[in-house]
């Protein structure tokens, strides 16, 4: 691509942040505009230097870019889209730049499924990055929705080289892609091999029901060419469901012992989990992972599994699981405010949120554990899993939810209504207090807490900056 000026419209989504750097990377100047950035990607922006426009305006695209990038999250009336129609500048979306400029003569590995993406596309990075310490040809280039913590960014690009396989590793979001292309984005990524995590139901904003999503993966795993590999899940019958008729390997992996990838013998020990794996009934290696929770062992056995299958050696495997250190949000521990700890986790669907608390459950036995939801993802605005979200919710000793996240944009009948989900966790004696914001929660929890305490933050979005006013309101609380 010849050096470009190029815009991105709504720049502070992880995916677009990631691909503002990479077009940087190349070469080309770059700007952006959002509505509202926060940390981690709007740090990674600044660091790159990368000038983002609050919030949307047509003088934002000024002097005239040579090539707009519409975000997912852009709609018709935005102002810069409305511009950018009228004014007929070229556009494109993420997905369709990605494989237009980045992915031809690479080798690329989409990390796909409802949970466990960023996390485990983050430990195969590494898993790589490790093994292109002895192998140069296993140096990967990425892209992962979130910042990884061994890399101190979220994305990089190698360049190509002529004998390959020049590897690509994709976080493969079932989003659909922009305003004018409803599919989902993981379908521009043609994958030579993939992982597939989980299938529930999720995105209820732009899926009708678990048929509609288990539609969009079969359709990724019917692009998986008949020299390509599969490793999936084995304890889900939607994910059975949607590898039933690929052309490729696959390859399940988990605790059943007829599984091609089987755990076994699977501790904890506070933050550290450790278990066996067997390679088709055969042992394969003792894997120690610095995190803690079984869904987290099961992100780096399918992130092993893809990596062997694809020639990385054992050896690189068991160092780079090791040696993880996770992903920004993911269990990330923020502050540690007189005894009381309080961790960051980017919570989007009850699934994830019963696995963040049981892992919690683990690392810190005997801890009181207070989780503070905002339900803002486009599922968890909604009452579609309300009933779920109580039983998740029940696995902490407290609980605090905000207000719905822009619960206007939701229709009253759809309307997750955070009054009734603590009203059922009070009748299973669990304690549980409404407050509409940010600052509110922080005024009324702040003196409740207690040494000793664990606070799980949950919510996929800034929410209000709590993660930084909850450590400064405890300590001048204590002081």
């Amino acid at each position: 691509m010849q050096t470009k000026h190029i815009h991105l419209i709504g720049i502070c989504g992880t995916a677009m942040a990631s691909l503002a750097g990479m077009l940087q990377q190349l070469g080309h100047r770059v700007t952006g505009s959002d509505a509202a950035a926060y940390p981690p990607m709007s740090h990674q922006l600044a660091a790159l230097h990368i000038p983002v426009h609050e919030p949307y305006n047509e003088a934002n695209l000024t002097p005239r870019p040579d090539l707009v990038v519409v975000g997912n999250a852009i709609s018709r009336g935005n102002p810069e889209l409305e511009y950018v129609l009228d004014q007929r500048i070229p556009f494109t979306s993420m997905a369709a730049l990605l494989h237009d400029e980045f992915l031809p003569n690479r080798e690329s590995l989409v990390v796909s499924g409802t949970h466990g993406k960023t996390t485990t596309t983050s430990m195969l990075a590494w898993i790589y990055e490790v093994a292109s310490r002895t192998n140069p040809a296993f140096a990967p280039s990425f892209l992962i929705g979130g910042l990884a913590e061994n890399f101190g960014t979220s994305f990089t690009v190698r360049p190509r080289t002529p004998d390959g396989p020049n590897p690509f590793l994709l976080e493969g979001d079932e989003y659909d892609t922009a305003f004018f292309d409803k599919g989902p984005k993981f379908l521009h990524y043609f994958p030579d091999a993939a992982i597939l995590t989980h299938v529930e139901f999720d995105h209820a904003d732009i899926y009708p029901d678990l048929a509609a999503v288990k539609t969009a993966f079969k359709r990724l795993v019917n692009l998986i060419p008949r020299r390509g590999r599969l490793v999936a899940f084995d304890a889900s019958l939607n994910v059975t469901e949607c590898i039933d008729r690929a052309f490729c390997a696959v390859e399940r992996y988990g605790l059943l012992p007829s599984s091609f990838w089987h755990l076994s013998d699977l501790t904890h020990e506070g933050t550290t989990t450790t278990w066996t794996l067997r390679r088709k009934g055969e042992f394969f290696a003792t894997l120690t992972l610095p995190m803690p929770g079984e869904h987290n062992a099961f992100n780096a056995t399918a992130a092993a599994a893809l990596a062997s299958g694809q020639g990385v050696p054992t050896e690189a495997i068991v160092e780079a699981i090791r040696t993880f250190k996770s992903v920004k949000r993911r269990l990330e521990v923020r502050a540690e405010v007189y005894g009381i700890t309080i961790i960051d986790d980017f919570a989007h669907h009850p699934t994830a949120i019963r696995e963040t608390l049981r892992a919690l459950r683990t690392s810190y036995r005997g801890r009181r554990l207070v989780a503070i939801l905002e339900p803002r993802s486009n599922t968890l605005r909604r009452n579609v899993f309300e009933a779920e979200l109580v039983d998740a919710l029940a696995l902490a000793d407290q609980v605090v939810l905000a207000g719905v996240f822009k619960s206007e944009s939701i229709p009253v009948t759809e309307r997750l209504h955070p009054e009734n989900v603590a009203a059922s966790l009070r009748a299973r004696a669990i304690p549980a207090q409404v407050y509409p914001d940010a600052d509110a929660i922080v005024a009324a929890i702040t003196p409740q807490l207690k040494p000793g305490d664990v606070v799980a933050i949950l919510s996929n979005g800034g929410f209000g900056n709590i993660y930084e006013k909850l450590p400064q309101a405890l300590a001048r609380n204590e002081g």
